[in-house]
């Protein structure tokens, strides 16, 4: 779902620190400007935030969104130097630029799973990710959620990237595996193995978060705004989660909002974008939304140490904080 993110240290070197947003004082119908980078374009998997601003949840909390769906914002780095003060993004990108000095903090967790699945064609009979030795497997690249996800996959079944032979395709997992160009490929559960089931392809698809429970997709801020401004963000965490709420309590009226904010909606194939959202409420259902899993966290730790991305264990208590979930 969400983009690649560089964790550049000196990135935010050269960021200008901005002060922290104040609360709207009482009586001040004034809102508060928050600019909101995803890593992603407009799409169906943002109606809980389309559902938060068009019921009034944002606006109730004295605050008004703006959407950045630029790909070249570092959000991380954004947020670590406040220039921003929240922003959208997966668990793995938390750890890393922790790792490399910058004051981040999640503060809610939207995804509950892990939204990364290895796909592969029936004929392929993987079945298990210990089926996954000696087959080529297509990725992006070696970064992001794609290829946090598939290692993890791997190591549960005690394999590693050397078992396998591992592909840079790029965004082109579709066309790869169609074209058997690639035996399997690392994909976003709810992208494109909707997108291959609807093209006729019978294929089998093995869940990350079947085998490993990962901190995934969620909202974050940075150390300078939770000490300066707690209420700030505990009126965003409680609004968004709102919108999160209505969206899994009825996912047509949420999509109908949705056709408001996404150029296009109306017009495409609506039976495949309500699939993609019904996969996108699987993995944000919980019995308490927002709330961090610790052994998620260790986990998601765990790997990037297996995969050396991290050299050293963190302070995990430092890296997210359930205290702003109601």
């Amino acid at each position: 779902m969400l983009k690649r993110i560089l964790l550049l240290a000196s990135i935010a070197i050269f960021l200008t620190a901005c002060g922290v947003v104040p609360a709207p004082a009482p009586g001040n119908t004034s809102l508060v400007h928050i600019k909101l980078p995803v890593g992603y374009v407009a799409n169906i998997q943002f109606a809980p935030l389309y559902v938060a601003i068009e019921k009034g949840y944002y606006r109730d909390a004295g605050i008004q969104i703006e959407f950045d769906y630029s790909f070249e914002t570092d959000a991380v780095s954004l947020v670590g130097a406040n220039n921003l003060q929240f922003a959208v993004v997966s668990g793995e990108q938390v750890l890393l630029a922790r790792a490399q000095g910058l004051p981040i903090v999640y503060v809610a967790a939207w995804y509950q799973k892990y939204p990364v699945s290895v796909a592969s064609k029936a004929s392929q009979n993987i079945h298990a990710p210990a089926d996954l030795k000696g087959k080529k497997i297509g990725i992006p690249g070696r970064y992001g959620a794609n290829y946090i996800g598939l290692d993890a996959l791997l190591y549960s079944a005690g394999l590693s990237e050397n078992d396998v032979t591992l592909d840079a395709i790029g965004f082109n997992q579709v066309e790869a595996l169609a074209t058997d160009h690639e035996q399997a490929v690392s994909v976003y559960t709810t992208n494109e193995p909707i997108q291959l089931r609807a093209q006729g392809y019978q294929i089998n698809e093995l869940r990350v978060a079947d085998y490993v429970q990962l901190a995934s997709n969620g909202l974050i801020t940075n150390e300078k705004t939770l000490s300066g401004n707690p209420d700030l963000v505990r009126r965003m965490v409680t609004a968004t989660l709102k919108g999160l709420a209505d969206t899994i309590a009825d996912p047509n009226q949420a999509y109908t909002i949705s056709e408001k904010y996404i150029p296009n909606l109306a017009q495409s194939d609506a039976a495949t974008q309500k699939q993609i959202l019904a996969a996108s409420i699987d993995l944000w259902k919980t019995s308490r939304l927002g709330y961090s899993d610790p052994q998620s966290w260790q986990n998601m730790q765990a790997t990037l140490l297996k995969m050396k991305l991290l050299k050293q264990p963190l302070d995990l208590t430092q890296a997210f904080t359930n205290q702003f979930i109601p």
